[in-house]
């Protein structure tokens, strides 16, 4: 039987997603925006759901159940459907441009400071 990590949305986003319009596609939420809060066992989505609603630790709009390969469903008011973290792009360090034959960090030859 699969086990979903469950993720609950933080206080401070959970506003702001419940009065969000409906989007079609998958959501693509922010890992800084949730805190992981356990597992569970389940055949599926909707039984974990039922039985944290059965608990009295029901999903709200907007928590995340992460199936075992990583893959999630977000909880709208429509059921569960598709989402995905949204991982900020890294930026690659600007690197210096190094002249062919140079040495990093030296300057090329003929270019030295003048003496004092």
């Amino acid at each position: 039987m699969p086990v979903f990590k469950i993720h609950r949305i933080k206080e401070s986003h959970y506003q702001q997603f419940r009065w969000a319009p409906h989007t079609a596609g998958a959501a693509q939420v922010k890992p800084k925006d949730y805190q992981p809060a356990g597992e569970i066992e389940a055949p599926s989505v909707y039984a974990a759901w039922s039985e944290l609603r059965n608990r009295g630790e029901a999903l709200r709009v907007g928590d995340l159940l992460e199936f075992e390969d990583g893959s999630l469903r977000i909880c709208k008011y429509v059921g569960f459907e598709e989402a995905q973290w949204l991982v900020p792009e890294v930026k690659p360090a600007q690197q210096e441009a190094v002249t062919p034959g140079a040495v990093p960090g030296n300057p090329p030859a003929g270019d030295s400071a003048p003496a004092a």
